[in-house]
């Protein structure tokens, strides 16, 4: 039965990160355009021109997340990494197989932020101290502030950079190279957080879950929204002109292969940042709570790990070794009860003081 639990939760997983890079943004996207409510004459509509932008950009943003997870965060299937790495997967090295490279392939995925946050979920999941989901839902809480510095981070370059040091037309694309810098940066710091906030993370996860029962996904809404709206009236008090990055956008690409004639909303690019900084680590820490939560192989732990098993089995053979002597030695114990009497007693006590006498009596 716990196996199968086990299985479900992990089939919820994958579940997870599919709505997370497909329905989650198009689900927003609705929600934040859609819908048209008319206050005056208490009318509700739906604003059917932006329909193909809201699937062609939810799709997009979704593909780009997934991808940006994948890549910053380093993950490789192991059976890729038993074959020495990619490029020996795919036959486009000549030493394909070579131990060598096969061993290069097990120390770099144990380096990635991949391989350190699923060795992390492995081991709270493994001891029996925290639910899987609970550790993902406390995963997913401790990436916020990751999330918010990656809002903050592209803004502060696009509008504090002065124009003298580059042309407006130009600080869009120094944000997005900002904003790869500290996603970078992003993936590298969430495992070291984890590994000391996870556990509180996770009873305070457990909190939440009482009080509803879409906790391991309300993080992502509730987020996403309330970064949307902080965004918005951020760039509205600045009197920031946005409108001059709507050329960059990265659905308007494929909006011109497949809907020539679809609308994009004027604040279309605000939802663009909010994507880019709110899904990849959301889809990053699913993945890594997946990865955790299957049967790992022994070389992802590396030989720190391989040398403490040996050294606990070494002492339990020590153990072991000391009480069967322990047993012996008492064996041979005499089972006599007859103790000496009072004079051979005060002999044995006044001999080692005699040693150096002249063995006379007084």
């Amino acid at each position: 039965m716990a196996e199968r639990g086990v299985v479900l939760k992990q089939l919820l997983l994958a579940l997870l990160v599919i709505l997370q890079i497909t329905m989650a943004p198009i689900i927003l996207f609705s929600l934040t355009y859609l819908v048209d409510v008319d206050y005056e004459g208490a009318q509700i509509g739906i604003r059917t021109e932006l329909v193909h932008w809201v699937i062609i950009a939810g799709l997009s943003y979704g593909a780009f997340s997934i991808a940006l997870a994948l890549i910053f965060g380093g993950f490789m299937p192991y059976f890729v990494v038993n074959r020495g790495g990619l490029l020996s997967f795919l036959h486009l090295s000549p030493r394909s197989g070579d131990p060598e490279l096969v061993d290069r392939s097990r120390l770099h995925l144990q380096g990635t932020p991949y391989g350190k946050m699923a060795r992390l979920v492995n081991s709270k999941n493994k001891s029996g101290d925290f639910d899987l989901m609970a550790i993902h839902g406390g995963l997913q809480l401790l990436a916020v502030p990751m999330q918010v510095i990656l809002i903050a981070v592209p803004l502060a370059i696009m509008e504090g950079v002065p124009e003298s040091w580059v042309r407006p037309s130009r600080a869009f694309d120094l944000g997005m190279a900002g904003y790869i810098i500290a996603l970078w940066l992003a993936f590298r710091f969430h495992p070291s957080v984890s590994r000391h906030l996870v556990g509180i993370a996770a009873m305070f996860r457990n909190v939440v879950w009482r009080v509803s029962r879409l906790s391991w996904v309300l993080p992502i809404f509730l987020y996403w929204l309330v970064a949307r709206l902080v965004l918005f009236l951020s760039l509205d008090i600045l009197n920031v002109d946005y409108e001059q990055w709507h050329e960059m956008q990265l659905e308007k690409v494929v909006l011109q292969m497949v809907a020539p004639e679809a609308t994009i909303p004027e604040t279309a690019i605000l939802d663009f940042i909010v994507a880019i900084s709110v899904l990849p680590m959301a889809t990053f820490t699913t993945i890594s709570v997946l990865g955790g939560s299957q049967k790992m192989p022994d070389w992802m732990f590396g030989q720190e790990s391989a040398m403490e098993s040996l050294s606990v089995k070494q002492l339990e053979e020590n153990l072991d070794t000391l009480q069967e002597e322990d047993g012996s030695a008492k064996s041979f114990e005499p089972e006599s009860d007859e103790t000496p009497s009072g004079d051979e007693f005060s002999r044995m006590i006044d001999t080692p003081l005699d040693l150096f006498g002249d063995g006379s009596e007084n």
